[in-house]
């Protein structure tokens, strides 16, 4: 059965992030894809996937593992993404405490950033719809909010048009993605300059889910707020003031928390709108 490597529930002093992409890893990584995949060739992905990895970080290991990956593969990505798909773990069911072992399928999100973009990895056929899938079903087991960025990056419409049906699903995991995927300024991520120059086409995202039942998913919508507002103040300041008018005890939280970083600044309004919300 496919597993996960057991990992600390959270950061501790002297760990090192990467270690969590290690030799272990990609030993059950290489035992996942056989396991769904009898014609992988274990011992040289596990040797390429080693060669050259101890001085890389987090990030970089999890691209490094997905080219590697993508050497033992069949050549045609959506056969590729079949095999990833079926090696995967069952979803998860709850969204707080999962500790850091999820993150082992950051290799997984980086082979659909590499090669679910270009259709001459799928034998020259579109591979968006292909991909969508694949972070729709990796995110329910940890998150796909890093791979979603070059196709929002590349595709934007497309893109933004397949979050907002999402922001609909049952799953709270892959609401949080529509958000959070879709944040200005996500961290550890690329940026999305579209959004940070305009963010008026995630807005309706945002609108969607600020009063999802899930604090995973408020939270998110908070944070991305919260990067708009390092940009575009006096746009998130209008959108607070709106929702202030006919907000739950749960939205007020998402308000407060989306102002904290103009409020540490000691911007007079943001500071006002902070004390609306907590009556």
């Amino acid at each position: 059965m496919p597993k996960i490597p057991n990992a600390p529930k959270s950061i501790k002093k002297g760990y090192a992030l990467k270690n969590l992409l290690d030799e272990e890893a990609i030993d059950c990584l290489a035992n996942n894809i056989a396991h769904v995949y009898p014609k992988f060739q274990s011992k040289e992905f596990r040797k390429s996937a080693l060669d050259n990895l101890e001085p890389l970080e987090f990030m970089d290991r999890a691209k490094h593992i997905a080219i590697a990956l993508h050497q033992y593969l069949p050549d045609k990505y959506e056969k590729a993404i079949d095999v990833i798909l079926a090696s995967l773990t069952p979803p998860n069911i709850a969204t707080e405490g999962l500790g850091l072992a999820v993150l082992f399928y950051l290799p997984h999100s980086c082979f659909i950033s590499l090669y679910g973009l270009d259709k001459e990895n799928n034998a020259g056929s579109d591979p968006f719809n292909i991909s969508m899938k694949a972070q729709y079903e990796l995110t329910k087991r940890n998150t796909s909010e890093f791979s979603m960025r070059p196709f929002l990056i590349k595709d934007q419409d497309r893109t933004l048009s397949q979050l907002i049906k999402w922001t609909t699903d049952p799953d709270p995991h892959v609401r949080r993605l529509c958000s959070e995927g879709s944040r200005p300024r996500l961290p550890w991520a690329p940026r999305i300059p579209a959004f940070i120059e305009d963010p008026l086409p995630i807005l309706p995202i945002l609108e969607s889910l600020k009063n999802d039942q899930s604090l995973y998913v408020r939270r998110s919508v908070a944070n991305s707020l919260g990067d708009i507002a390092k940009d575009h103040p006096e746009l998130v300041f209008d959108i607070c003031e709106r929702w202030l008018s006919d907000a739950s005890k749960e939205l007020k939280w998402v308000i407060r928390h989306a102002l904290r970083h103009p409020a540490k600044k000691g911007n007079e309004v943001a500071l006002q709108l902070r004390i609306k919300a907590r009556n």
